[in-house]
């Protein structure tokens, strides 16, 4: 990551100071070798020499502005500071006092908070970078009021990447501060023990010729002083570099071909929605409250990220693909258990194997949106339709009547035989000699034959029929029916919730968008129930352009 940590001080006497900070240094572009030329070794021994004497001109030109106290300085202008190399990547994290560059000096500088707001902060301009920063105090016994502020701050150009990591840095910074501080508490509670300031203060005699000697006398003590700790530059070195380093590994560019897709956009929400939870329940107080509150959500797995690797831990047969899926039901009983993933009903699976449960949802939920998703993989009770779509059940749960009476669900139970308490005996791949499958639904509108099931439905068993294309070919002829039935949801959202038209001007709609004739019932449900996975993002955007057309004066 092309940024900078720092570790900051205000000092009651000399103001803002930087103690120490930690930088990445990339590794030379490869050039055409020439004659004279410095070999790449060479170069870096240069490049070393020269940082060191960057870092003694820094603390000599800072020496220069005024005496430096205790609390002013970490490394001696002769230490040759930390370096840690990357051997993946090359890149080697330098840390000395003061940064390597001399213009990054005063911007660093400048990017200490002066003390009386504690927590994050963010600001800066494209001229002289962006600043994260995270003020913080440490306790002293001698200081005033008992502590001296600090603040870790990171320094970047790049805004967005900035403002994107702000989770994971909040994060990460917190453990570090909450480090120091409880360090520094155990050394002042020591203090306060074998002599306490407090009562010393109140009885000292205040006079203002000696006031100044007394408070110089307080000022002049060290991080390490306060805190006790041996290794404590080393140990915030190996801590920076590991956050320069995690921090830029977390967010990677990746070539698109065209706009990001919903998925896309709809994964990107959510994870960043996670990530401010996460951070929300981290600083507010009362932490410890938190798995109480989530408790229920986290033991139904509703992480829709997580059902995959969820599936891989259990042992036992797993369902590979939906032809695989097809193969076991059945083409019948498969085409009615698709219906009711495409419509948006509620899909139940009762069994002794979770395994087993969640591998058929992962290969389910492929037919949907990733906004349309809402899934249990596993549960010992029945939740309501309305949060999740797709739910796991154990075989002592009983499903409600309103539910088994209901043509918006269907309900596949997973009945073990003789051969599945010995599977170990039998290939996985032949689930169907260890488990019988019995669907059930009051809806049987997909057998019906005087009606016909969906466009999407009827193209997608065509290419699952057709044992000449493999199961990557039909993955991706299912991304691509995906991708077209979810530009005709963009064009019927604009038309219908945007613009407000009327139901005949839908209809007329629905006919170019080839979704009228047979199955027009089923088409069109489909696409309200697709409507509902469109990310906040596509919305906000439309709705944006639509009010600024509507501010534009009219032509």
């Amino acid at each position: 990551m092309n940024a900078l940590v720092a570790l900051c001080h205000f000092c009651e006497l000399h103001g803002p100071r930087t103690l120490f900070c930690t930088e990445a240094l990339h590794p030379p572009s490869p050039a055409p070798s020439q004659p004279g030329a410095a070999l790449p070794g060479d170069r870096d021994r240069d490049g070393d020499r020269e940082g060191e004497g960057l870092t003694m001109r820094a603390n000599s030109s800072a020496s220069q502005r005024g005496e430096m106290c205790e609390g002013c300085r970490s490394l001696p202008a002769s230490h040759p500071g930390f370096v840690s190399t990357d051997d993946e990547t090359g890149i080697r994290f330098l840390s000395h006092q003061h940064p390597r560059q001399s213009q990054l000096f005063s911007v660093v500088r400048q990017a200490c908070v002066c003390p009386g707001r504690e927590g994050p902060i963010f600001f800066g301009d494209e001229q002289h970078g962006f600043v994260f920063s995270h003020t913080f105090f440490i306790k002293d016994s001698l200081a005033r009021g008992f502590q001296r502020w600090y603040s870790i701050v990171l320094v970047a150009m790049d805004r967005i990447y900035l403002i994107n990591s702000w989770p994971f840095l909040l994060r990460h910074l917190r453990l570090t501060i909450q480090s120091l501080q409880s360090t520094a508490l155990k050394v002042f509670d020591n203090e306060q023990g074998v002599c306490p300031q407090r009562a010393v203060r109140i009885n000292s005699v205040f006079s203002p010729a000696v006031f100044p000697h007394q408070r110089s006398g307080s000022a002049a003590r060290s991080l390490t002083s306060l805190t006790q700790h041996p290794n404590l530059w080393a140990s915030l070195h190996s801590s920076f570099s590991w956050l320069l380093k995690a921090c830029g590994s977390r967010l990677t560019e990746k070539l698109l071909e065209g706009a990001p897709t919903e998925d896309t956009l709809v994964l990107k929400e959510r994870q960043t929605e996670q990530e401010e939870e996460m951070s929300c329940w981290e600083g507010a107080e009362g932490v410890s409250t938190r798995p109480q509150r989530n408790q229920s959500e986290n033991q139904l797995g509703s992480d829709f990220l997580c059902d995959e690797g969820q599936a891989a831990e259990f042992p036992g047969p797993k369902f590979r693909s939906l032809r695989h899926l097809r193969q076991v039901l059945g083409a019948a009983e498969f085409r009615q258990l698709v219906w009711h993933v495409l419509m948006g009903n509620q899909v139940i699976w009762r069994g002794a194997d979770p395994g087993l449960i969640q591998s058929a949802f992962t290969v389910l939920k492929a037919l949907l949106p990733v906004g349309c998703v809402r899934s249990i993989p596993y549960s010992s009770q029945y939740e309501e339709a309305y949060k999740c779509n797709f739910l796991g059940l154990s075989p002592d749960v009983s499903i409600p009547a309103h539910v088994s009476s209901s043509e918006f669900s269907v309900l596949v139970d997973v009945v073990n035989t003789e051969k599945s308490c010995q599977y170990s005996a039998v290939s996985e791949d032949d689930i169907a000699s260890m488990y019988h499958f019995i669907s059930s639904s009051a809806s049987v509108q997909p057998m019906d034959k005087g009606k016909k099931r969906p466009m999407l439905l009827n193209k997608l068993e065509v290419a699952l029929s057709n044992e000449n294309l493999s199961v990557d070919v039909v993955s991706h002829c299912l991304l691509c029916l995906k991708e077209e039935w979810m530009n005709k949801v963009k064009v019927l959202f604009k038309f219908s919730k945007v613009d407000g038209r009327g139901r005949d001007d839908a209809q007329k709609v629905l006919a170019v968008l080839g979704a009228t004739g047979p199955g027009e019932d089923d088409n069109v449900r489909l696409l309200k129930f697709w409507m509902t996975g469109l990310s906040k993002t596509y919305k906000s955007h439309l709705m944006m352009a639509v009010r600024s057309v509507e501010r534009s004066p009219s032509q």
